[in-house]
């Protein structure tokens, strides 16, 4: 039953959308399928507002029925009542209002909206007090009712000066704009055009009433919009069909017929022509001297809103290019360590798919996760000054080595900190090089401890040593998995974070297979993966290390150390 009341309401909502537009049509058929609903659910209050709308149409359509209106008015009161509904007195009082209004008897109106106002303090489920307070200013300023309630000019011109501030999209600027401007003038379309100088074209993705996913261009010396832009001059023409400058064309393909025309050049403060309005057919009449006022003080707001939204546009444009050059050169710094040495190549990518894993699984925000891969990538980038006999030695390094080894942190941080870019990049830096710092403070180069350690850091010390011993070494194969989880435990609370170290052993473990298997572009067999994400490593390990495993459980484990071990899983192992 709430599902049917929602729906009706719906309706009932739609349907005054459709009488504010004055398409009658619609909004009967929706009154009708509305009431269709509320008098089989025997849903007085939706009853009541059908009643009261349907009235309000009869009315309308017909002045002479006033009385039949009157009459069914009289059954939605008794319906409202019998619902001790608020919304549907509101409604009832807003109609009665509407035909008062409208029959001139203006003090009656004026009883019946304060009555819907009152009421609207209450409840305004349909959001009708705007409405209400627009019929009372026109009242109360000696306006015909005729008169739409959504067309207030300086609500207009106060929405598109709050649009300078509140939009940097300029499609959806755009389209603010055209809305508003439509409104305010009351007018059937209006279309904003831009100039581009550059190609000496006129464009629009913005032409209310027309299909708004397909981009409008053409020469700016063509059409009425290009006539205006080239010579300065505002167009306001009340027979387009008898104006030889109007182009029928496009009626005739768009199936639309165009009556009168508002064209008015768009100004900057500095008198420089950058676009132009378009309105089609005003409601109810021709252009006035007023509108054209009016369309010249949108304009004025709406210039200074287009031209900051072009220069966003411009710099996020220049910020795109230049994040795909940084992005560029922090992979190219990152594969001049791969070609230093193939048995380690891949490390810094994988590090980094590990990074994320963890960060998302700490719920860490966006930016900081982009700022941490980015980290991940040059992490080692230090190594570039290390020499190819340590960096490749097969088998232990000796003191000396290991502590030149050690400098490729301090290499790493004298290298990025050389680079001038941002305090984000500089972030970046500081995560790069603390990745061999330890929760203890016993690590290198600086021997940071506890939350000294940036939390990027910290990260990048789980995955880098995850990494180090999955992958295999001149010196080593893989370490078994169970080692590999055995160590993350031990160092748990002095090499890393012990929380960081339990969220990663959580995670599924399909996560840490996609790692494995990103180098040889595998995938995990579907029936595989569906078994595989109920498990993490931390239940790899539980198993792996039961004296008492079950079938099903060894299978479990096979199957993982089959990914592990081979890069693939299924029968791999027969």
């Amino acid at each position: 039953m709430i599902q049917q009341h929602e729906k009706t309401e719906k309706l009932i909502q739609q349907a005054l959308n459709y009488i504010e537009e004055k398409d009658y049509k619609d909004a009967r058929e929706t009154l009708e399928g509305a009431y269709s609903i509320c008098k089989e659910e025997k849903y007085n209050e939706g009853v009541s507002a059908c009643y009261s709308l349907i009235s309000f149409l009869d009315y309308s359509e017909d002045k002479t029925k006033y009385d039949e209106a009157a009459s069914l008015l009289k059954d939605a009161t008794f319906m409202a009542q019998r619902a001790s509904s608020t919304t549907a007195t509101l409604i009832n009082e807003l109609v009665l209002g509407n035909i008062n209004f409208s029959e001139g008897n203006k003090d009656v109106a004026l009883i019946h909206y304060n009555n819907a106002l009152k009421l609207s303090v209450e409840e305004d489920k349909y959001f009708l007090a705007n409405t209400i307070n627009a019929r009372i200013k026109q009242l109360q300023n000696n306006m015909d009712y005729s008169l739409p309630t959504k067309s207030d000019p300086l609500v207009s011109l106060v929405k598109i000066s709050q649009s300078i501030t509140a939009l940097t999209d300029i499609d959806e600027l755009m389209k603010v704009i055209a809305e508003e401007t439509k409104n305010a003038i009351q007018a059937d379309r209006c279309t904003v055009f831009l100039w581009d100088k550059d190609t000496d074209e006129l464009w629009s993705k913005v032409a209310l009433g027309i299909d708004e996913s397909k981009e409008i261009r053409f020469p700016a010396d063509k059409g009425l919009a290009g006539y205006v832009v080239k010579t300065g001059e505002a167009l306001n023409i009340p027979d387009a069909y008898s104006d030889p400058r109007f182009n029928p064309e496009v009626d005739k393909n768009t199936g639309y017929h165009t009556k009168t025309i508002l064209c008015m050049p768009i100004m900057n403060n500095n008198r420089e022509i950058i676009g132009a309005f378009q309105v089609l057919n005003k409601i109810d009449g021709v252009f006035t001297k007023n509108d054209e006022d009016l369309l010249i003080a949108i304009g004025g707001s709406a210039s200074i809103a287009l031209e900051n939204a072009q220069l966003f546009d411009k710099q996020l444009q220049m910020y795109h290019e230049q994040k795909l050059l940084f992005e560029s050169f922090i992979d190219t710094l990152a594969m001049s360590i791969d070609a230093r040495d193939k048995i380690t190549a891949g490390h810094s990518t994988r590090v980094r798919m590990y990074s994320t894993i963890l960060a998302e699984a700490i719920n860490m925000d966006k930016k900081d996760i982009s700022l941490l891969e980015k980290a991940a990538t040059l992490h080692d980038i230090g190594k570039i000054g290390i020499r190819d006999s340590v960096l490749q030695k097969d088998g232990k390094l000796t003191d000396e080595e290991y502590k030149h080894i050690q400098e490729h942190v301090r290499i790493t941080h004298n290298i990025l900190n050389r680079i001038y870019m941002s305090p984000d990049f500089r972030m970046i830096t500081e995560m790069a090089c603390s990745h061999h710092e330890k929760w203890d403070g016993t690590g290198y180069y600086r021997h940071l401890k506890g939350e000294e350690i940036t939390l990027g850091g910290r990260i990048l010390a789980v995955a880098d040593v995850f990494d180090a011993i999955t992958s295999k070494r001149h010196y080593r194969d893989k370490m078994p998995i169970i080692n590999v989880i055995d160590i993350l435990l031990k160092g748990s609370g002095s090499h890393f974070q012990k929380e960081l170290v339990d969220t990663f052993l959580a995670v599924p473990v399909t996560k840490i297979i996609n790692v494995f298997l990103s180098e040889s572009n595998g995938k995990i067999e579907p029936d595989d993966e569906q078994i595989l994400a109920n498990y993490s490593l931390t239940d790899i390990y539980r198993i792996g290390t039961s004296e008492t495993k079950t079938e099903d459980e060894q299978k479990i484990f096979d199957m993982f150390n089959n990914y592990y071990q081979n890069g693939n899983g299924g029968n791999s192992a027969e």
